[in-house]
């Protein structure tokens, strides 16, 4: 009897050890997993081309007492971090707060592992411009819009630019399941979207650029390896593991010829949204437009600004420090 008991209670502690152990490992894998969340901030359009991203963010994210904020970077990436663990079936809700958008507000509710690694996209509507008594005002009209500035180059001459958009269209938030593309990590289905372009007979490409411009662009990742060197055939290509999202191509054509120092390029507009990007070399950067049918030029300094519209600009790491920018028109302004 005696030996029946001290077996039996040598199993109990085993399981209880054994039982012990596992909850100790669980928790340390859960903890620094559940500890962080991530994810991307846009202006929501249903055009894919126009969502924004948005810089500047105000994320809080609150669980029980514990509250925990960030700001969004300039691609609209956040990445908020808890003192402490997130268990499943907690929730976390989430505030998203920015000036000239509806604030919004998402509840996250922790179910399986797959959750955290969840990227959040946070769509942010615009706040609509007031309508006033001088509605019936015509706008004033923004057109032929150029883009100018100088670069120093040898014995050839730019003879045109080129800009073009592509898109890596992919839905988010798809488990890969080992059937690729998928994200860097493994977890997530990816898309690659690509653009091939060809200069023509005795013409070649310098200083290509390509960046994101709409959709959570911090879930993706350029190929640079076909147009860094230029050519006459380039071919760049994205991956995206997240919503879809859009991406801009823009180059200058040389021909082997004059030097020629003064460049031309033109931005891509969609809707009351300009886009373009310079390369690093540039000096004495402006845009040329015409207001109301009178020819103007507005400098480009660091911080630029318009009479016309609101601008940002940011230096990108992707093509070899490109500089983005993005202008949107102010009240009483069309394109």
């Amino acid at each position: 009897m005696r030996s029946n008991l001290k077996i039996g209670l040598w199993i109990v502690l085993g399981v209880a050890g054994i039982t012990a152990i596992l909850l100790a490992v669980l928790f340390h894998a859960w903890r620094p997993k559940f500890a962080t969340i991530q994810g991307a901030i846009i202006r929501s359009d249903q055009d894919t081309r126009k969502q924004l991203p948005l810089a500047n963010v105000l994320v809080i994210a609150t669980r029980g007492r514990t509250e925990a904020s960030a700001r969004s970077d300039a691609s609209g990436y956040f990445k908020i971090t808890f003192p402490d663990a997130i268990w499943p079936e907690q929730t976390v809700d989430m505030h998203f707060q920015r000036d000239g958008y509806q604030s919004l507000d998402l509840h996250l509710r922790m179910i399986f592992r797959s959750t955290v690694r969840r990227l959040v996209i946070a769509a942010m509507e615009p706040i609509p411009e007031k309508v006033t008594g001088d509605s019936a005002i015509r706008p004033i009209v923004v057109s032929n819009i150029r883009i100018r500035y100088t670069i120093n180059t040898e014995q050839e001459d730019n003879i045109g630019s080129v800009a073009k958009v592509f898109q890596a269209v992919n839905m988010g938030n798809v488990p890969c399941g080992r059937r690729g593309p998928c994200s860097p990590d493994g977890h997530w289905k990816a898309a690659v979207g690509s653009i091939t372009l060809d200069a023509g007979t005795e013409n070649s490409y310098r200083d290509v650029r390509v960046t994101c411009i709409a959709g959570p662009c911090p879930f993706t990742r350029i190929d640079s390896s076909g147009f860094v060197h230029g050519g006459r055939i380039i071919a760049a290509s994205a991956l995206n593991w997240s919503d879809t999202t859009t991406f801009l191509l823009e180059a200058e054509v040389f021909r082997a010829s004059i030097d020629s120092n003064v460049r031309e390029s033109y931005p891509v507009i969609y809707g009351r949204l300009l886009n373009f990007n310079l390369p690093a070399s540039e000096e004495g950067a402006s845009i040329e437009a015409d207001v109301n049918g009178e020819p103007m030029i507005f400098p480009l300094g660091p911080e630029p600004y318009l009479s016309w519209a609101t601008c940002a600009a940011r230096a990108t790491e992707e093509t070899a420090k490109a500089t983005l920018y993005r202008c949107e028109l102010k009240p009483g302004y069309q394109f």
